[in-house]
């Protein structure tokens, strides 16, 4: 079904290349949108719940090539996550990030209430605690990063947390939602599985909920698949279709939100109203030296700190007006929310008044008229 092949091109071209039917003579350049739940009998995948969409082969073979591995598609994010952390064996430990998105900090607390794991929270930033916790017996069966984290900005050493893990027996899984495959590919650095929340950078337009899983192993994958059609999570025909469309434009929009947040954080950074900005593309920045060393760009997420409290941080979501007051990330519009109001991000460390920014793709003037408007009120 897909044409060419796209080894050795650069991510770039094979977001709008990869996954494309062949090129027969008449025949549509995109695969369509095929709204059946059933199909005929002649292959293992004949019914929908098991992939047997060209649609959502397209989609995996995309993503897949774009991340250097096999990709399954999901119904969302969480299940997505929940496919690597519920497949454990019952009473596994698994080393995860203090500071995480808020929907995996959950379901690492359901599974320690339930009885079915051990969670050891670490700072994943601090190489040695990781290190420690890794080592320390039981032996954790998965190690899950986050780099940057959500929303604290701690960044992994990755190279050096995937060797260890797998000295101990541990697959380590990323969440490599904030990068998208433009900035960042951890299977590069020996990473077993990569998880995206699709219904961010990957379709880009707020207007999908879509996860992804893409890993290095053929057992690995069969086992997530397994685990995927088993529990009915597969995405449908829309969503798949609007993700591989998004996917297309995916490098130019992260050049551009990149670029604007690049410039915006430098601004932010000396603006009398706020605190302290953490974004990895400063050079005073924690992270700045393992960024720059790993990645393939500073991301568009910036997280800062407003001068005051809770309070002062409210009033900022709510002057903005060009800039959206929203939960979420990764589309083409700018959003801004302050993480602290969730008590699982408050718990897990977010200061009161602490902003998480998603940089769009606007001209980077307006949004920064907006931003000081906003913090001047």
């Amino acid at each position: 079904m897909n044409k060419s092949d796209t080894s050795g091109l650069r991510p770039s071209t094979i977001a709008v290349a990869a996954g494309r039917p062949v090129p027969d003579p008449g025949a549509p350049l995109n695969v369509g949108i095929g709204l059946s739940a059933t199909f005929h009998a002649g292959t293992e995948a004949n019914y929908l719940r098991q992939g047997g969409s060209d649609l959502t082969r397209a989609f995996e073979t995309a993503l897949g090539e774009l991340e250097g591995g096999r990709a399954l598609g999901f119904g969302s994010g969480m299940a997505a996550i929940a496919a690597v952390m519920e497949g454990l064996p019952s009473g596994s430990t698994i080393v995860a990030p203090r500071s995480v998105y808020s929907g995996t900090s959950m379901l690492l607390d359901e599974q320690i209430r339930l009885g079915r794991a051990q969670v050891r929270r670490v700072d994943i930033s601090d190489t040695a605690s990781v290190l420690a916790a890794l080592r320390q017996q039981p032996a954790p069966a998965l190690l899950w990063v986050e780099t940057p984290t959500n929303p604290m900005f701690e960044v992994a050493d990755l190279p050096i947390l995937v060797e260890v893990a797998h000295a101990v027996g541990a697959l380590v899984a990323v969440d490599s939602t904030w990068n998208s495959p433009v900035v960042l590919r951890p299977l590069k650095y020996g990473a077993d599985i990569v998880m995206h929340s699709a219904t961010k950078y990957l379709a880009g337009h707020s207007d999908v909920l879509m996860g992804a899983l893409v890993v290095a192993d053929d057992d690995v994958w069969a086992q997530l698949k397994a685990r995927r059609d088993l529990a009915g999570a597969v995405p449908g025909a829309l969503e798949t279709y609007l993700t591989l469309r998004g996917m297309r434009t995916l490098s130019v929009r992260m050049d551009r939100a990149q670029a604007n947040a690049a410039e915006l954080a430098v601004r932010l950074n000396a603006h009398p109203g706020v605190e302290r900005v953490l974004f990895p593309g400063l050079p005073d920045d924690p992270g700045h030296e393992r960024v720059t060393r790993l990645h393939d760009g500073y991301g568009a997420m910036i997280s800062f700190l407003v001068r005051g409290d809770g309070a002062a941080a409210d009033a900022v979501c709510e002057r903005v007006s060009l800039i959206t007051h929203a939960t979420s990330l990764g589309g083409v519009e700018s959003l801004i929310e302050r993480r602290a109001r969730y008590a699982v991000d408050a718990a897990n460390g977010a200061p009161a008044n602490l902003l998480r920014f998603s940089v769009g793709i606007e001209h980077v003037e307006d949004l920064w008229d907006d931003l000081v408007q906003a913090l001047e009120g």
